[in-house]
Formats: C-alpha cells, structure tokens, sequence
C-alpha cells in the first residue's frame, strides 16, 4: 500500500509563531513599563502614607495591578499599529514629496494618528485619575463655595495629550517607523567578527539602547508642550470650551455665557510641569513599544538554534513555498533563512544538494531559479529605467480605425474635377478645426511650417520682455527656484540622487536591501560547499553561470551609478547610495570569493579567459590577470 503523501507546509505557518511569540515578548516589555508608571503613581493612591516602603504600593493584584490594567489599552493600540502596518523594506520615491502623496490619502496614515492621538487622549484621563485631590486639575471647579465654573487647566491638559499623541504620530509616519530592518548573512561561518555582530540579540541591544531612549522621550515631550501653547490658542480653546460647556451645563450649574477666561491655562509652571511629565511617561511607553517591536520582530529566523522551516516534516518544501511567496516580508524571511542554512547548517544544505526527486524539479535548482530571478530583476529595473512601459506601449500602437468625416460620392459626381485653389493659411486653419472636430482632446498637429512660425513668434516674445524688464525670464525663473530649493521648505521637492538610484536600482515603492544581499550569498555559499557536499554534482553545472550572473549584474549596477546625472533639483548634489553600495559590495565580494575558489577550474567548467577577466574586473581583485591568462593556456 501506498504511503500517504505528505502535506506541504506553508512557510507563514511556521512563520507566523515565531512572529506571535515575538508580539508576546514586546508586549511583555510593555506591560512591564506601565506596571512601573503605576507603581510610581502609588504615592497617589489614598491607601497608605509610607507608599514606598507599604506591601500595597507594589503588589501586583492590589492598586498598582489595577492603575497597570487602566494603562494596558495604550500598549495595546501600539502593538495592534505595528502588527497591522508592518513592513519589510524602505519607501522608495525621486522625493520626499513624491513618497508625501503615495501614503497621505492610503488608510494607514489615518489609523496612525487616530491610534495615537486615543493612546493621548487615554493616557491623560488615567493621569488625571492618578492625580491626587489638591492637584486642581478638576474638570469643574467651585468658587465661592457654590459657583461652579469649567477649568481650562484641565481642557489644556487633555489637549495637550492628543496634540502630543497626533504629533507623535506624524513623526511615526515621517520615520517610517512601520519597517523592519531584517538583517543579512555575509561571510564564512569562522568569521570571528560576524559570529560576534550576529551574538547580540534583541535583549542585548535593547538593554544598550536603554539610555539613549530617555533623550527621545525628553526631547518629543518638550517640542509637543511648545507646539500645543501655540496650537491650542489659535485653533483649540474656543471650539473645545464652548462644546464642552454645551455638554456639562445640563449637569452642572456653569454659567450661560460662553466668553472665555481672560488669562491663558497654561501661564502657571506648576500646569506645564504637569503636562511635560505626564507627556515624558506617555513617550516612555511609546519609544520603548516602539524600539522593542522592530528589534523583536527583526530577530533571525531561527528557532532553538535551528531553521524555522525545520520543524516541518517536508524543510525543504517549506522553504520553497516561502521562496516563492507573493508577500514582501514572508519571502523576506525565507531568504534569510537559506542564506542562514547555507552558511551554518550542513545538515539542511545536504538536504538541498540531495533533494532530487521534487515534482517541479531537484530542490537546488529551483533555489537557484528563485535566487537568479531575484539577482536579474537589478538588471531588469536598470535597462528599463526610463523607458515607457510595456503595456503603455502597447496601448499606444493599437490605432483605431479613423471614423468618415464626409459622405460618399453621389452619383454621376466627377470626382476627378480639380479642387479650387486655397492659401496656406486657409489650408492650416482647416486643417486645425478639422483635427479638432474628429479628434477632440488632443492637441493640434500643425505643419513644420507653422511650428517654425510659432517657436519664431516665442523667441519674438521673450526678447521683448527681456529688452523691457533687462533680465532673461527663464533665468530669473531657474534663479528663484534654485532659491526655494535650497531652502528647508525646499527639501521635499528635491530628487534626490540617493533617492533615485534606490528606486531605479531596487525597485518601488518598497526595496529591502537584504533581499538581494542574501539571495547573492545564499548562491555563493551553496556553490563553495558544493565542492565538498554535493555528490551528485548538479552544483557545479551552474557555476559558470552563477559568476556570469554576478559579473553582469555588478558591472550594470556599477555602470549606471556612474551614468546617472543628478537631477537639476538636486542642488546639493552627493553621490552616496548606502542601501545601493551595501548590495554592490555583497555582489562583489561573493565574485571573488567564487573566482578564488573555482578559478583554477575554470576551463573544466566552461569559463573563458574573458569571463574570468570580466569577473575579476567586476569584483576588483587585485590580480595580474594576464599572467593569470597565461598561466592557464599553458
């Protein structure tokens, strides 16, 4: 009887746990940060006099458990932001403005702020809550015993949470806080420096960054207390007291007038004191959900010390079903994870060089059609930059059929009467309303005649406005917008080179560098192991074309680098590409490590000496090529 077949297991099941404990632990944190807030805050409680030294101030499952549990929904909306808005890559665009109107209008920008500006709003309330009798920050106090009054000092406070909530928003936006900076597997397993950078785990390098989120946290809960004494004054205070005394006059006895207070809330040190701790604690919370997730979430793919696809009873099949995803951050992983396994795992590499009885093929060359896809998508993006797409083109060939304009001939009609003779400039005119008339839309298509009539018209038209004003409009023009761009409202408009090199390079509207990093080393090191592994020598068939790929690859990236002029707008022109460099040094460094290790097989594996030089030239190894060349034809 036949075995029953094995089902495959997606990657993003295995995936998806390791994710899920990933969201635990930062929640974790989380919850760890607002169980200290309340702590601090038992001094408040009502309970007890000696607050730090009672059993009460710091049990988990009397007061500060419950001022914890009130403080929850704010760590809550963090983590629900960033696993709903979670990326993997870098917003690719030829400017800041350009990246501006690709994300305003989306859903995710509104559920940003929204999130933020309730985390703001909650927060305040719970801190108000927390505050002790005589703090005056009441909603509705009494003078003289018995006239109630509204207190703006509290309307000021709860605004000034949201506007702190809303700004920290827009900076969440503006950073691109929603990415994940996966990492990348370079180098030999006995590399002693990597081993080293690859030891610090999330913990580690959230412990170290632990005193450099205290000047963020500051710094933001400043500028949002400087931004809300403006913004409140210009555009809060009316609308927010007349709405709320519209609401609390049923239930209080609060004047019939709504004039506003002659002094400003927010004159007294001791309110804006209030507002900067309560905004410093809420930014605590923020930057530390903030750091812990992408540090968390962009954890190797490891679990155990093992390959996450490892758990499955099909590894192989399930790293190729990630492989193959159509979503960014799945393939993402799946990459990184065979980078992972072709560096140190020689029991999972074996699997693949053996795995050959796969329905769509041995498991090593389907890696190596995912990898090569991958790798020639750079070259693909670079000789199609430019130019206008594919099916653009191909919409623009297809011409329709034009439609009559005039009737048939009648009958008996002498078609071959010679026609009355016109000027030019009657012949033009028609020749105008006509194209008007049948091709509404499109611009008129005048005869080089009338084209050299116009641009002389133009030319005409410009001396004379230079001979009366005595300056060249077109460089007064170009003189004022060098002088906006140049300026910091200009920064958004400028292309610049970094920006479009990116994109041309790594596509848009999102380019993750370690993608192609990884899948260049995956290659190399599967190729290198081969030599030792790989028994039934499939490897080595695509070696050559392997170095083929990478010299080709390199030098087209190289090359466009150099072509690629600076746009006019970029006035403070600077070459650097860090995201483009890094993958051109990865490309280059595998070239020679294949050509160290393959060179002297070079003939055997259908590599010519122009192959071998190229490749060379392309990795920029430091060789006497034709003493090499030499060597080899003898």
């Amino acid at each position: 009887m036949a075995a029953a077949p094995v089902r495959r297991r997606l990657y993003k099941d295995v995936l998806q746990p390791a994710l899920h404990r990933r969201f635990s632990t930062t929640l974790g944190l989380l919850t760890v940060v607002a169980y200290a807030i309340a702590v601090f805050h038992a001094r408040w409680s009502g309970y007890h006099t000696a607050w730090a030294w009672t059993f009460w101030s710091w049990f988990p499952l009397g007061p500060a458990g419950g001022r914890t549990l009130l403080l929850l929904p704010v760590c809550f909306a963090i983590i629900t932001l960033r696993i709903a808005q979670y990326h993997v890559g870098l917003r690719t665009s030829d400017s800041a403005f350009g990246t501006f109107l690709q994300h305003a209008l989306k859903i995710q920008t509104a559920e940003a702020l929204f999130t933020y500006g309730f985390c703001g709003f909650w927060f305040g309330q719970v801190y108000l809550w927390l505050l002790p009798d005589d703090a005056g920050f009441e909603l509705v106090t009494y003078f003289m015993s018995d006239r109630a009054r509204l207190n703006e000092k509290t309307l000021f406070f709860i605004s000034h949470m949201v506007i702190l909530g809303i700004y920290q928003g827009l900076l969440h936006l503006f950073r691109d806080t929603d990415r994940l900076a996966l990492g990348v597997v370079v180098g030999k397993k006995d590399d002693a420096a990597e081993n080293a950078k690859g030891a610090e785990g999330p913990w580690t390098k959230l412990m170290q960054n632990i005193p450099l989120m205290a000047v963020p946290a500051i710094n933001q809960s400043l500028i949002g207390l400087l931004l809300s004494i403006v913004v409140y004054p210009a555009f809060v205070r009316g609308p927010l007291w007349r709405t709320m005394l519209f609401f609390l006059r049923p239930m209080y006895n609060l004047p019939r007038t709504n004039m506003l207070p002659s002094s400003l809330p927010y004159v007294s040190l001791r309110t804006l004191t209030r507002c900067f701790w309560a905004g410093m604690l809420l930014m605590a919370i923020i930057v530390t959900g903030n750091l812990a997730f992408s540090l968390f979430l962009a954890k190797e793919p490891l679990k155990n010390g093992k390959p996450l696809s490892s758990d499955s009873k099909d590894p192989n099949g399930c790293l190729l079903n990630g492989l193959k995803s159509k979503k960014d951050s799945i393939r993402c992983f799946a990459m990184w994870e065979l980078a992972f396994i072709a560096r140190d795992f020689p029991d999972q590499r074996k699997a693949i060089y053996e795995d050959i009885d796969r329905k769509d093929g041995p498991m090593w060359c389907q890696v190596y059609a995912i990898c090569v896809e991958v790798l020639k998508s750079i070259e693909t993006r670079i000789d199609n930059y430019g130019k206008t797409p594919v099916k653009a083109a191909e919409t623009e060939e297809k011409v329709e059929p034009k439609k009559r304009t005039a009737p048939p001939p009648k009958d008996g009609q002498d078609i071959f009467q010679p026609t009355p003779k016109k000027s030019r400039f009657i012949t033009e005119v028609e020749t105008v309303v006509k194209q008007a008339a049948t091709a509404p839309g499109q611009g008129p298509q005048f005869s080089p005649v009338a084209k050299k009539v116009l641009a002389s018209g133009k030319d005409q038209l410009l001396k004379y406005q230079k001979e009366v004003t005595g300056t060249d409009p077109q460089d007064w023009f170009k003189e004022i917008m060098l002088k906006v761009l140049t300026s910091a409202a200009g920064w958004p408009f400028r292309q610049e080179y970094r920006r479009r090199l990116t994109k041309a390079v790594l596509g848009t509207p999102y380019a993750e560098p370690s993608l192609y990093i990884n899948a260049a080393s995956a290659l190399t090191m599967l190729a290198e192991q081969s030599m030792k592994e790989d028994k039934y020598g499939n490897v080595q068939r695509d070696v050559a074309a392997i170095i083929r790929l990478l010299t080709s690859v390199t030098r087209k990236v190289v090359k466009f680098r150099e072509d690629l002029a600076p746009h006019w707008t970029d006035v403070y022109v600077s070459r650097e590409a860090p995201e483009v460099d890094e993958v051109l040094q990865v490309l280059r460094d595998c070239l020679g490590r294949l050509i160290t290790e393959f060179g002297p097989y070079a003939r055997d594996l259908r590599l010519s000496l122009a192959d071998v030089r190229l490749a060379k030239e392309a990795a920029a190894v430091v060789v006497d090529v034709q003493r090499e060349e030499m060597r080899q034809v003898r």
